[in-house]
C-alpha cells in the first residue's frame, strides 16, 4: 500500500512539474503537455478510443479497480457507459452520474437550486453581493478541476474539495503519458457548441431525393413544418422568459430557440448525393437532419451523417444501415431486413422448429429481397439450422403453372419462403392441394399489405412477416393523426409516413429540452436514448423502445395467416417477435 501510495504521489508531482513548465513558457499550455511526435488530432483520437472504447494507446485494454478492490477490463467498463459520448452524464433510477465534460469540469459546481450564469474570478465576489443573503451563502460544491486534480481525481477518486468519489467509479491504472491524453480529451469534449445553432435559432434539415414523387415529398415537409410551426408560435412566451423570467430558471428559459427547418434536395445517381450534402451543409450548417425520403437505399446519406458526426431521426426508408456501432441515425425500425429476421426467429421458436427442415427461399433480384435475405440468413444462422436453397429467379421469368409445379418437385421443400411481389403470384393456387404439409412465408410490406392475390385455398399454409401494429389496435392512435393534420388542413395522402412525421415531430420537442443549453449533438441523441418507451403517439407501431446506444426504435414483428373471403383479416400467429 505504501509503494502504491509513493506511486501515485510522484506520478502527480511528475504532472504538476509539468504544469509549473508550462506556466513558464510562452507557448499555450496546452500544446506543451501533449505528448511529442503526435498531432492535437492523434491524441484527440487515442483518448476518444480510451474514453469510448477502454483501450490505451498502445492497444492494450485499460486497467482499473471498483469498489475498492475488484480489478475491472476497461473494455467491459467504458467511461461512455456511464458519462455518455457527449461526458453529460446521464440518470438511471436513484443512480445520478454526473458530466465529465470541459464545460462542466472546469468550472465549480454548485449546489442544486443555485445556478446562476458563468462568472470570471474578478466579478464573482460582486455578483454574488447582488444576489439575495442566503444566495450569497451558498457555497459551491467543489472547486474547478485543473488538469492536475482531474488526473488525481482518475488515479484516487479523490476530487478536489477532498471527497471520495462513490467506489462504483473506476481508479485507473494508467501511466503518466497515457493519464495526459486522457485528460486532454476530457478537457475537449463537449465545449464548443455544435454547428447549426446560434443564439436565437436551431437550424434542422430534411433530405428528400429527386425519385420521390411531389405528392409524397410535400405530405412529409408540411407534416414536418406543421410542427416546427407550433414550437415557433410561443404559445408559451418562451422569448420574453428568456429576456426576462426569473433568475432561478435562467438557465431553463435562456436555452429556448426558434426552429428553422431547410430542404435538401438530391438529385442524379446515388454517388453524387454524398458530395451534394456536403455543399448544402458547407452553405449552411445544420444542427441535424429530420425525417427525409428516398425510393432507394438510406446508406449514402447514412454514411454522410457518421462521418460529419450529424444526428438523423428518423428517415422514412424500408432500407436502413444494418449496424452494431454507428451511432448518428436513429431509425423507426430495420426495415424490410427486420422481417427476414423474424421469420428465421419464428421458425426457431418452439412448436415451429424443424431442425431438418428443407427451406427453399424464391426471390426476384432486387433491394426488398436483398433485404429480406440478409435478415434471414444473418439470423438463421445463429441457430445453426440447415442452410436454406436460393433459387433467384430472373427479371423476364413468367411465373405460370409450370413454373411452380416444376419448383415443387425439383426442390420439394418443407419451407417455401417467397420474397414476390403480388403481380407474380397469379398462377401460385397450382401448388395447392389438401395434403400439404409445407409452411409458406411471405412479406406483408413486399405484398404492400394486399392479400387478395393469395388464394383461399393456400391460407391455412400461408404466413405473414407483418411489421406494423395490428388493424385492432391502432384506430385510437390514428384518429389522433387524423385530426391533428385536419386541424392544420394538411392533406391527408399518405397516412402511414405521416403519422410516422407526427410521432417524430411529436418527440423532438422533449430532446431538445433535454438538452437545455447544452447544444452538443451527442447530447441530443442521448435525449433519445433516455426517453421512455412509447406507445401513445405512434399509430404504425404497436410500441417504440428506447436504450443506450439503440437505433432501431421498433424491434419487432408479427407473424400473421389470413382468414379466406375477399377481405381476409389477420390473424395473429406470433407474439411481438423481438429481435
Amino acid at each position: 500500500m505504501k509503494t502504491h501510495a509513493f506511486c501515485i504521489t510522484l506520478r502527480l508531482l511528475l504532472i504538476t512539474f509539468f504544469c509549473f513548465l508550462l506556466f513558464v513558457t510562452a507557448a499555450p499550455a496546452e500544446d506543451n503537455m501533449l505528448p511529442e511526435g503526435l498531432s492535437g488530432e492523434q491524441i484527440t483520437r487515442l483518448g476518444e478510443r480510451m474514453y469510448r472504447d477502454g483501450i490505451l494507446p498502445s492497444g492494450k485494454p485499460m486497467e482499473a479497480i471498483v469498489m475498492g478492490d475488484i480489478p475491472v477490463d476497461g473494455r467491459m467498463f467504458t467511461c461512455d457507459d456511464c458519462h455518455q459520448k457527449s461526458g453529460l452524464g446521464s440518470v438511471e433510477g436513484t443512480v445520478i452520474t454526473w458530466p465529465t465534460n470541459g464545460k462542466e469540469l472546469y468550472k465549480p459546481r454548485r449546489r442544486t437550486g443555485a445556478w446562476h450564469p458563468p462568472e470570471s474570478d474578478e466579478t464573482k465576489q460582486d455578483a454574488r453581493k447582488s444576489l439575495p443573503l442566503y444566495w450569497q451563502q451558498i457555497e459551491d460544491v467543489r472547486p474547478a478541476y485543473t488538469d492536475e486534480s482531474l488526473a488525481q481525481v482518475l488515479w484516487t477518486g479523490i476530487d478536489p474539495a477532498g471527497r471520495k468519489l462513490d467506489p462504483i467509479m473506476p481508479l485507473y491504472h494508467l501511466e503518466d503519458r497515457d493519464m495526459v491524453i486522457l485528460v486532454h480529451y476530457l478537457k475537449n469534449l463537449s465545449v464548443d457548441q455544435a454547428p447549426g445553432v446560434d443564439e436565437t435559432t436551431i437550424r434542422f434539415a430534411t433530405v428528400v431525393t429527386e425519385d420521390v414523387a411531389t405528392e409524397v415529398r410535400q405530405a412529409m415537409v408540411s407534416t414536418l413544418q406543421a410542427h416546427i410551426d407550433s414550437h415557433n408560435s410561443q404559445s408559451r412566451h418562451q422569448e420574453r422568459r428568456a429576456a426576462s423570467g426569473p433568475f432561478y430558471k435562467t438557465e431553463m428559459h435562456q436555452a429556448y430557440r426558434r426552429w428553422q427547418l431547410d430542404v435538401w434536395e438530391l438529385k442524379g445517381p446515388e454517388n453524387t448525393w454524398f458530395n451534394q450534402l456536403q455543399s448544402y451543409y458547407q452553405n449552411q450548417p445544420v444542427f441535424a437532419l429530420l425525417g427525409g425520403l428516398t425510393a432507394g437505399s438510406w446508406r449514402p446519406i447514412h454514411e454522410f451523417s457518421e462521418q460529419f458526426e450529424i444526428p438523423t431521426i428518423f428517415p422514412l426508408t424500408d432500407f436502413p444501415v444494418i449496424s452494431d456501432s454507428d451511432w448518428y441515425t436513429l431509425y423507426f425500425s430495420k426495415g424490410f431486413y427486420q422481417e427476414g429476421e423474424a421469420v428465421a426467429r419464428y421458425l426457431n421458436t418452439n412448436g415451429n422448429n424443424l431442425p431438418d427442415a428443407k427451406i427453399v427461399i424464391a426471390y426476384r433480384e432486387n433491394l426488398a429481397a436483398k433485404a429480406l435475405n440478409q435478415g434471414f440468413s444473418e439470423t438463421w444462422q445463429k441457430f445453426e439450422g440447415t442452410e436454406p436453397e436460393y433459387l433467384e429467379i430472373g427479371p423476364d421469368k413468367k411465373l405460370t403453372r409450370q413454373f411452380w409445379q416444376n419448383t415443387l418437385n425439383t426442390y420439394q421443400p418443407t419451407v417455401l419462403i417467397l420474397w414476390l411481389a403480388p403481380d407474380d403470384l397469379e398462377h401460385i393456387s397450382s401448388i395447392a392441394s389438401k395434403d400439404m404439409n409445407r409452411k409458406i412465408f411471405f412479406s406483408a410490406k413486399q405484398l404492400n399489405y394486399s392479400y387478395t392475390s393469395i388464394p383461399d385455398d393456400l391460407r391455412d399454409v400461408v404466413y405473414l412477416s407483418y411489421p406494423r401494429a395490428l388493424p385492432e389496435t391502432i384506430e385510437g392512435r390514428i384518429l389522433v393523426v387524423n385530426r391533428w393534420l385536419q386541424a392544420r388542413k394538411i392533406p391527408i395522402t399518405d397516412l402511414e409516413m405521416q403519422a410516422k412525421i407526427y410521432f417524430l415531430g411529436w418527440m423532438l420537442p422533449g430532446a431538445v429540452k433535454n438538452m437545455r443549453s447544452e447544444f452538443f449533438r451527442d447530447y441530443f441523441l442521448e435525449g433519445f436514448d433516455m426517453m421512455i418507451d412509447q406507445d401513445y403517439a405512434i399509430a404504425v407501431y404497436p410500441r417504440l423502445t428506447f436504450g443506450s446506444g439503440q437505433r432501431y426504435a421498433s424491434k419487432g414483428c408479427y407473424i400473421v395467416q389470413l382468414t379466406k373471403g375477399p377481405y381476409p383479416k389477420l390473424v395473429r400467429k406470433s407474439n411481438w417477435i423481438i429481435h
